[in-house]
């Protein structure tokens, strides 16, 4: 694939190592940065023949298949709506749109325009993920009761970041987006988002937007999503999923204390992994950290689908979905209350309700718990179906 990429920033340059170093026959061939001296040095590291300070003349450019947007919030549109133009597929790095009302819109422009869309979701592309959904998917944890995904970090990289009208809100869209794409993966992205609720404040740093959140999020099977974000956290960053189901449970560190421990007093490098805060000390590196953010496998299945002409595994209406829940997060934040999450569009399942949680044992009971004791006899605590009387039984 020839690839146009927009902005030359951090981002963009974690997305080049990545798709030009996977699959060995992806290049960038146009930048686009909205600095002369931010495209030439892109270029120049990157050996790319064309850059330009035009975004149009990237997108337009005769030797482009695809675009990818490495740029702030508040040009998402106005990019896809040119690749709409010039008919380029495109994929966009999260969130999809500062709102719901940004995220429909592109949504339909490409889908009109009959164009490939891809939604740059990383960390869904991870190999601890992809082997845990796996699992999930195969029933190992039976009916995903609970889907709890957690990212926090020092504070982004880059000052758009930090000014809402550009960014389009604070830790809840930057990296909630993330954590609701995550959990809603694993209880399963046909499974309709129903309601929010959601705490959110600022409490350090100096800025309109929210530092700290929580939120639930509640689907139509009962299931329970949650994300726990913060641009707050000191030592570096932390990412971790657990779920919960009826039949196990899975637990992911995917970034901090993943093995790889390391001390040093400061000498050699100063890169040690992304939203490191020290280079000294006890240190914890990332082996190979394009594969371990999910960089590798996402363009890959994005390229392997363009090819195959089939959509990717993440595409602008998962974008779309996220950002309504994301809406609902902040209506939540504000109102103190559970607010319905606004789909417009729902491609999913309708019409579900919570299953049964009730196992049968007898004729005349429900099984409440099954354990085996220290002392090698097994307990059973039941339940009366028609009196709701609780008992115990134990087993010699």
């Amino acid at each position: 694939m020839r690839i146009a990429m927009l902005g030359a920033g951090f981002i963009g340059r974690f997305y080049a190592d990545a798709l030009q170093g996977y699959r060995s026959k992806d290049k960038v061939v146009s930048i686009y940065a909205r600095r002369e001296e931010s495209a030439k040095k892109f270029a120049a590291d990157y050996n790319c023949a064309h850059w330009t300070t035009e975004m149009e003349e990237a997108i337009a450019h005769p030797d482009v298949d695809i675009v990818c947007i490495s740029l702030p919030n508040n040009l998402h549109e106005a990019a896809v709506m040119m690749c709409c133009k010039h008919k380029k597929a495109v994929m966009t790095t999260k969130p999809l749109g500062r709102n719901s009302a940004e995220a429909k819109r592109m949504l339909i422009a490409v889908e009109e325009a009959g164009i490939f869309n891809g939604y740059l979701e990383d960390l869904v592309y991870t190999p601890k993920f992809i082997k845990a959904n796996q699992s999930v998917q195969e029933g190992a944890l039976g009916r995903v009761l609970w889907a709890k995904s957690r990212e926090t970090h020092p504070g982004p990289h880059s000052d758009w970041f930090w000014d809402i009208e550009q960014a389009g809100g604070g830790c809840i869209l930057d990296l909630g987006c993330h954590c609701v794409e995550i959990s809603r993966s694993y209880i399963g992205k046909d499974i309709k988002p129903i309601e929010v609720m959601c705490w959110a404040d600022t409490q350090v740093k100096p800025i309109e937007a929210e530092d700290h959140a929580i939120g639930l999020v509640k689907y139509e099977n009962g299931a329970i999503g949650q994300f726990e974000v913060s641009w707050t956290f000191r030592g570096g960053l932390d990412l971790r999923d657990e779920v919960m189901g009826t039949e196990g449970t899975i637990w992911i560190n995917s970034f901090l204390r993943t093995g790889f421990e390391m001390f040093t007093t400061g000498k050699g490098g100063d890169y040690i992994a992304e939203k490191a805060e020290s280079d000294r000390g006890w240190l914890f590196p990332v082996g190979d950290e394009l594969n371990e953010l999910g960089y590798n496998h996402m363009f890959m299945d994005m390229f392997n689908s363009i090819e195959k002409g089939v959509a990717p595994k993440e595409t602008f209406y998962d974008g779309y979905v996220v950002n309504c829940i994301l809406d609902a997060a902040y209506k939540s934040a504000k109102s103190k209350l559970w607010e319905p999450v606004q789909l417009d569009i729902w491609r999913g399942k309708t019409g579900l309700t919570k299953e049964s949680h009730l196992v049968e044992y007898d004729a005349d009971h429900y099984l409440v718990k099954e354990e085996m004791t220290h002392y090698g006899a097994k307990k059973l605590i039941l339940k009366h179906k028609t009196t709701g009387k609780i008992t115990e039984q134990t087993i010699n």
